[in-house]
């Protein structure tokens, strides 16, 4: 018989702890001699008086139902795994404008300026298909802001914009009829798509590029002010547009990804 790993005590100290009680010897003792607490001691007294001084099998439910728990986990690791490989999964629209993403990032005060200011908010657009950034700091996060945003991106963008994609902020969405960032939209046939609730990664090109900004430009530079950061910021864009490779896109730069497209003989 095969005796479980957690069990204390044989079936001969068993038997000796039953001869030990009827000899006398108090529970408190017997807890103590053999390591076991009372309630274990008196089942095994119980038991002894049925003569049976056995092994039985676990009644804790962890031991009795191991073989349904290993299977209840490797479904679970089955689905998490699954859930990693959609979160993980790349994809790129067919052409530019075909989608852009938008996403807003509160900066942190600089390191001369005192609690009581106000913090500034990045807004960031990004073209599914190039990967081309388009970046504003803006003081506020309203809606008037990501309108005066998607202004300057407008302006700014050489191609048709078909969507634009991003959160349910309220710099995003509201009413309508009177929020200014959806009016624009639709005086501009751009199509608006949302996030699903509490399923940020799903925007995770606006995502990832905001951690790109945050770690290889705030991070790395000394601003001397506010001005200073918004110069520094446009520096940083441009290259980002024409001088870093991106893996999605081949290890070509948006602006090449962009040249491709327009005029594909000229690379």
């Amino acid at each position: 018989m095969v005796i479980h790993k957690r069990t204390r005590l044989t079936p001969v100290q068993r038997k000796d702890l039953v001869q030990r009680y009827y000899g006398g010897e108090r529970i408190c003792d017997l807890c103590r001699r053999y390591g076991v607490t009372a309630p274990t001691v008196y089942k095994i007294i119980h038991n002894g008086r049925l003569g049976d001084y056995s092994l039985h099998r676990s009644v804790n439910k962890r031991f009795r139902c191991l073989e349904y728990g290993l299977k209840r986990l490797t479904k679970v690791e089955r689905k998490l795994e699954e859930k990693l490989n959609k979160k993980a999964m790349r994809y790129n629209k067919q052409y530019p404008g075909e989608m852009v993403h938008f996403d807003t990032k509160r900066l942190p005060l600089l390191s001369k300026e005192s609690p009581r200011n106000n913090h500034e908010y990045m807004f960031v657009g990004i073209d599914d298909y190039s990967r081309e950034l388009y970046v504003a700091i803006l003081p506020d996060k309203t809606q008037y802001s990501s309108e005066k945003f998607l202004k300057q991106v407008l302006d700014e963008c050489p191609y048709t914009i078909e969507q634009v994609y991003s959160d349910n902020g309220l710099e995003y969405k509201g009413n309508p009829l009177q929020h200014t960032f959806m009016r624009l939209c639709e005086a501009n046939k751009i199509e608006q798509r949302f996030t699903k609730i509490k399923h940020p990664w799903t925007n995770g090109k606006a995502e990832r590029v905001i951690r790109t900004l945050i770690e290889q430009w705030h991070r790395k530079t000394i601003f001397k002010s506010r001005a200073h950061r918004k110069v520094e910021l446009i520096r940083f864009v441009n290259w980002y547009n024409t001088v870093k490779p991106h893996k999605g896109i081949q290890n070509r730069t948006p602006m090449e990804q962009l040249i491709n497209y327009f005029y594909p003989q000229e690379l």
